[in-house]
């Protein structure tokens, strides 16, 4: 399995690397049911270091950052499992096929590059050049936003005018279309 594919599936909760049950369940091949049957049924081996519950809230949030459609493979009630590098380790002892092995090797490897990759930016001072990049981006990012406020507001306040101009004209057309007295001399009979 590419690490790429797997680096993908490894996300920061509460400051720790993790993968959801439903990521390994589908890389192992097997239903995400039948994994978590699994652990509960090794309760022990998963300690809150190892393994642990997503809130609904954390699990709200990341719901709506993910793309796919994984919150419908899952019943509401139920918030996935987050495994740890560790965790992940351990499930390698209770998922035995081949395939589960083969993946759990290459989920290590995801995680020891990922390790490298953060250790290599702290030795050589890029994560403070990234960082002041993103802040760089994010103060672009709002006054692009200000910019696209004004313009609103600009755009409103036309809009104001138009709409003030049209009501003026309509109501001189009511005052218009109104019959008016003829002018000039009433002829009589008489």
């Amino acid at each position: 399995m590419e690490l790429q594919v797997i680096q993908n599936k490894i996300y920061e909760i509460r400051g720790q690397r993790v993968m959801l049950d439903f990521d390994l369940a589908e890389m192992y091949q097997v239903e995400t049911r039948a994994l978590n049957q699994a652990v509960k049924r090794n309760m022990k081996r998963f300690p809150p270091d190892f393994m642990f519950r997503l809130s609904p809230d954390e699990w709200n949030n990341m719901s709506s950052q993910i793309v796919t459609t994984y919150p419908t493979k899952r019943p509401k009630s139920a918030t996935p499992y987050a495994f740890t590098e560790q965790g992940v380790a351990m499930l390698s002892g209770l998922l035995n096929s081949d395939i589960a092995i083969n993946v759990n090797i290459s989920i290590m490897r995801a995680f020891i590059a990922i390790r490298n990759v953060l250790a290599a930016a702290k030795e050589s001072d890029l994560l403070p050049t990234l960082i002041d990049r993103i802040k760089a981006l994010e103060e672009i990012s709002e006054e692009t936003l200000a910019a696209i406020n004004d313009l609103s507001e600009d755009n409103r306040k036309e809009f104001d005018d138009i709409y003030l101009a049209l009501a003026e004209l309509a109501a001189k057309h009511k005052q218009v279309s109104k019959p008016r007295n003829p002018v000039g001399f009433r002829k009589t009979d008489d």
